[in-house]
């Protein structure tokens, strides 16, 4: 049985994607990612067989709010072992996407999903390190007043992630309003 790795995301207007593009360089050996890659993780699910496909998609279609305002502001960098495994752009947090982001977690638990164990921290990932990463101190300090022309979330969509050598690539598969 053919098993797909899902994720439940926000993608940021073309806009935003361009000025955030515009800050990708100056690292040595980050891998920064593509335009078609940029987005806000609402929930992230992992692999799962087309049964529960069929059940996350039905209670994904049963989410509803009115649409609410997103913006871009500063970045920062999630760490892991004595060293930085990623640098990101901050969203800055407000009811809507937090009720939006709660109201997918509890539809995937509906589903059947176990909970989600990781605090939701807003963020568009920008670009993975690695131990041959260089140091991102310079970068994190000329960047951190970034900020984007907030816009509207009007949809948020579920997306299939495919896993390669040269690193993930993502597809949107169903968008819900």
């Amino acid at each position: 049985m053919s098993r797909r790795r899902l994720f439940v995301a926000l993608r940021p207007p073309a806009e935003v994607c361009e000025a955030l593009l515009d800050t990708m360089e100056g690292v040595a050996g980050a891998r920064w990612q593509d335009a078609d890659n940029l987005h806000i993780t609402l929930r992230f699910i992992g692999e799962v067989d087309r049964h529960m496909y069929a059940d996350i998609l039905t209670a994904l279609e049963s989410v509803a709010m009115p649409p609410f305002p997103v913006e871009i502001s500063g970045v920062g960098h999630f760490e892991g072992k004595r060293r930085s495994t990623a640098i990101w752009a901050r969203v800055t947090p407000s009811p809507g996407l937090a009720q939006l982001q709660h109201r997918i977690e509890m539809a995937c638990r509906l589903a059947g999903l176990p909970p989600e164990t990781r605090k939701f921290v807003p963020h568009v990932t920008l670009a993975r390190l690695n131990s041959g990463s260089a140091p991102i101190g310079e970068w994190l300090a000329a960047h951190g007043r970034l900020s984007c022309t907030p816009w509207l979330a009007e949809s948020f969509a579920l997306y299939e992630s495919d896993l390669t050598p040269n690193g993930a690539i993502y597809r949107e598969i169903h968008q819900f309003p």
